[in-house]
């Protein structure tokens, strides 16, 4: 298990140098696994950990620095993934929602307060998480679970993704030729990922705080 996630560790810090090799050696089959890569971050609560956003600045690099990739495909492609494990998540959790209220230990208060959560905040939520790693893997899951309505969510399932997606990979793209960028890709990625989670810090440090006051 740690060796598996040392793995995508390397991966997700040093896309520039895995990426090369990885189209070199599966041409045109790179997209599939961008594909899946995606799709199993988003649409799996199991694999969290899977490269997003670092993966699509990375992509975006590569489309414009070396031309082996196409950034309009990548856009389209993307899209897809995200857009299907977005909706497969949240069928699995409207599925388990009425599996988890036959647990006993589980509150049925809980689900009533997830579902008028997410009527009343759901599409900001699903925005702001597509952008904070892990959030974003849960995020369709506890929707489908408080049973969203689900007009709602794929409404803002649509946007988030489609913002998501322009601002990742056109930053790559845009950014893909800076020499800094380029020399310093460790250093950017890890920046990006800092960026990222600061909501959801935010969020933690806000509940803490109103938990203490009150």
């Amino acid at each position: 298990m740690m060796e598996t996630l040392h793995h995508w560790f390397d991966l997700l810090l040093h896309a520039d140098k895995f990426l090369p090799m990885l189209i070199s050696e599966y041409q045109g089959w790179i997209y599939l696994i961008f594909f899946i890569i995606i799709f199993c971050e988003t649409g799996l609560v199991i694999t969290p950990f899977l490269p997003g956003d670092s993966l699509l600045f990375a992509a975006g690099t590569i489309a414009s620095s070396q031309g082996t990739l196409n950034i309009y495909t990548l856009m389209a492609l993307i899209f897809a993934a995200a857009f299907s494990g977005d909706n497969s998540n949240y069928f699995i959790g409207r599925f388990l929602g009425p599996k988890i209220l036959g647990l006993r230990f589980f509150r049925k208060d809980y689900l009533e307060k997830t579902h008028n959560f997410y009527e009343k905040y759901g599409g900001t939520t699903l925005i702001i998480a597509r952008f904070t790693p892990i959030i974003r893997t849960f995020a369709p899951f506890v929707a489908g679970i408080g049973t969203m309505k689900y007009s709602w969510f794929l409404t803002f399932s649509i946007i988030g993704n489609l913002l998501w997606i322009n601002v990742c990979l056109w930053a790559g793209y845009l950014l893909g030729t800076n020499e800094f960028v380029k020399t310093h890709f460790t250093l950017v990625t890890l920046m990006i990922i800092v960026v990222s989670l600061l909501p959801a810090i935010f969020q933690a440090l806000k509940g803490l705080f109103n938990s203490q006051r009150s």
